[in-house]
């Protein structure tokens, strides 16, 4: 990205409007990538000085995928560091805060955000709040965090959600809650010329080791799909937790951020399966955007943003066993229908999931709400 360090860094405009972004991890992870990251060329372009402090780094984010521990104490300075910034009340326009501030710990150390008295966008794509309230959990840890995010959001000059689930939640106590998708940058997300005869159709799912569950019901029909199709199953970023569930047919490719893009280009189908739970409806379908991007046509289960993105030109959505055998037949026997879906796929996701449709809004969001603190600061700059 033109003029954006690749991690943690910042995004050099003409000095017009300053921002802090806090992230929950750093450039590895998908969400701060791409709810943030990708905006800072365009913000540069419009003035905009975007500062990015990942609250953790890229060695836990690894830590993550991998399934290993991580240094406690390194966490604890992790979590100092945020805390010194915070108190230190930053001297920017505005701030920009994904996910949480300061995980497991309690709503009250939310409220530092405020401390500055600038105004605050609060983004959210996933449902944080569910897993404070998973009945496993201690019962005095749900008390405490069940509704942690609550200060965040109700503090907030606007909250921008990923889907209409959140959205909904959201506007509870933020009166200007708005949906902006997760969305891919679709003149890098394109789709390009494959499959000639004789190769194996490819099924794609791309993801992380926490969603690669989702996926492991399909395998036995996976493996009945290939005694009648030529057909193999292609799997991006499943991790270690992965390799119990080798078996022919199933090609399990690690994640890179510099790979990923051709990894999904190489597919012929997108499959993004979920169960039904209270955190997976919160989720922002950005597998299928990027599937769709690249001209894919898409297979998913009826759940959340799902129902949205989804549309009969584009894909299927299917609910049980038989319509995932149906629906995925369909498409690898029918190389026409694959065509179809995946240009109409590709066009919707040019005109509601591209990076160029959704970065207006963002703009135009974080101009209105500084329009008082950057004529300020500017007239005074002038004199």
């Amino acid at each position: 990205m033109a003029g954006v360090r690749s991690c943690g860094g910042r995004a050099a405009g003409n000095g017009l409007m300053r921002v802090l972004a806090f992230t929950k991890y750093d450039c590895e992870a998908a969400s701060t990538r791409q709810r943030l990251l990708q905006y800072l060329p365009t913000f540069a372009a419009a003035g905009i000085e975007v500062e990015v402090q990942p609250l953790l780094g890229n060695d836990y984010v690894r830590h993550l995928a991998s399934g290993a521990g991580y240094s406690r104490a390194a966490l604890a300075r992790s979590y100092g560091e945020r805390a010194r910034r915070l108190l230190a009340r930053p001297d920017y326009d505005l701030l920009w805060v994904y996910a949480e501030l300061f995980p497991y710990l309690p709503g009250r150390a939310e409220r530092l955000a405020f401390r500055s008295g600038r105004p605050l966008v609060y983004d959210w794509d996933d449902a944080f709040f569910e897993p404070y309230r998973d009945p496993r959990r201690p019962w005095l840890m749900r008390l405490l965090l069940q509704n942690k995010l609550q200060p965040l959001i109700a503090g907030a000059g606007a909250c921008t959600c990923g889907n209409e689930y959140l959205r909904d939640i959201a506007a509870q106590w933020c009166e200007r809650a708005i949906i902006v998708p997760t969305v891919v940058d679709t003149n890098r997300y394109e789709p390009i010329a494959k499959l000639v005869a004789g190769d194996p159709v490819v099924i794609g799912w791309i993801g992380s080791p926490t969603t690669w569950p989702n996926v492991r019901p399909l395998l036995p029909l996976i493996a009945r799909l290939r005694k009648q199709w030529n057909v193999r199953l292609r799997v991006v970023g499943a991790g270690a937790s992965a390799e119990r569930d080798r078996i022919d047919g199933v090609d399990f490719i690690e994640w890179s951020e510099e790979s990923e893009i051709a990894e999904v280009q190489a597919m012929d189908i997108g499959i993004m399966p979920l169960d039904d739970s209270l955190f997976n409806r919160g989720k922002s379908g950005y597998k299928l955007i990027q599937y769709m991007a690249c001209g894919l046509p898409t297979v998913a289960s009826p759940v959340g943003v799902n129902r949205e993105i989804v549309t009969p030109e584009t894909g299927f959505l299917v609910d049980d066993e038989a319509g995932w055998a149906n629906a995925l037949s369909a498409l690898i026997r029918d190389a026409d229908l694959r065509r179809r879906m995946g240009a109409a796929g590709r066009a919707r996701a040019v005109e509601r999931y591209s990076l160029a449709s959704q970065a207006p809004t963002l703009v135009e969001l974080f101009r209105d709400l500084t329009s008082s603190s950057v004529a300020s600061r500017t007239s005074e700059a002038i004199s």
